[in-house]
Formats: C-alpha cells, structure tokens, sequence
C-alpha cells in the first residue's frame, strides 16, 4: 500500500512532473525516463547537459530485467554483489532499450538498484525505473536536505517527498560492468 506522499509524488512522475527525494546518501531529483519533455526540464533545472547523461533507479533487478537478460553470470553476481545498494553501474545496452536523452553520449546506461525504502516505494509506485540525479544545480555540491533542496528549485520542483537520507555519505559509486573501472 503506498502512502499519500509516494501516490502523489507517483501522479506527479505519470504526468510528465520532476520530483525532489532523498535517497541513500544526498537529495535527488526524479522524472519518468522515457519522457523526453520532462527529462529536458530536469536536465533544464540542472543546467546539466544532455550528454553528460543521467541514472536510473530501480526497485528490484526484476524492474531492469530487459537491461540484464544480455549479461553473463559473471556480471550478474557482480551487480547482486552490491545490489540493493548506493552502488550504480554502467551497463551495455545492445538492444537500444534506454532512450538517448538518458544515456547521454554513453553506450552504456548507469543503473542503480536501491535500498533506500522511500525510493523502492517510488519505484515499485511508479512500475518501473525513474530517473535520479542529484538535486543540485550546475557545480554546486549535492543536497542533503530538503531546505537546501528548495532553495535551490523553488517551485520549480512538482513535489518534493518527504523523507530522510539513507546512511550513505555521499553520491552512489559509480563502476563500469565491463571492464570494472571505477568512475566515481
């Protein structure tokens, strides 16, 4: 059963609007992924450049079964190895599943599957992946608060969750499958 702030902030997400939400270690910001309009509007709000690229958060690796089903058993004990968990991974994407404006000028799509209660609940909400990205502008440092959060976007954000911060210190890490190189 969802609560009132994740069946709100879900409406929001199924009707092309960005929500702010914590998850495991800073504040993100989140859209539905294959909404090209509200994607840009994040992307807008960031000042962030559409080639840079963005992540996705999922529930469950069931949610991002059709990004797995290529791997090999290799690569899926090494995501089940820090999954659930503020770990996103760089993964291949043959198929073309993942829009261009997600993946930026990337082949590969950064995937996090996460532990964070309030963001399964989105998710599992929302019936799929969302997008998350730090809730920041351009070069400013990520926010770990909901007041630094609407400093920052005002009104600009649809909905703003309600919740706290995992235990995380900090952004997800960030690792390629393919060749295991650390990003972030």
């Amino acid at each position: 059963m969802l609560t009132r702030n994740v069946r709100t902030a879900v409406d929001v997400l199924e009707t092309g609007g960005i929500i702010a939400y914590p998850t495991e270690g800073v504040w993100g910001l989140g859209c539905d992924p294959f909404d090209e309009r509200a994607v840009n509007r994040l992307l807008q709000l960031k000042q962030r450049p559409v080639e840079k690229g963005l992540i996705l958060v999922a529930a469950s690796m069931e949610q991002i079964a059709a990004l797995l089903a290529p791997l090999d058993e290799q690569q899926m004990a090494l995501l089940r190895s820090g999954w659930p968990g503020p770990n996103t991974w760089l993964l291949p994407d043959p198929d073309q599943l993942v829009p261009a404006w997600i993946k930026g000028k990337f082949d590969t799509v950064a995937v996090r599957v996460s532990d964070h209660p309030l963001v399964q609940a989105l998710c599992k909400g929302f019936g799929g992946p969302i997008v998350s990205t730090s809730a920041n502008p351009g070069s400013k440092p990520p926010a770990t608060s909901s007041v630094r959060v609407l400093t920052w976007f005002g009104d600009k954000i649809d909905f703003v969750v309600p919740g706290r911060l995992g235990g995380a210190k900090g952004p997800s890490s960030i690792r390629d499958l393919c060749s295991s190189q650390r990003i972030r």
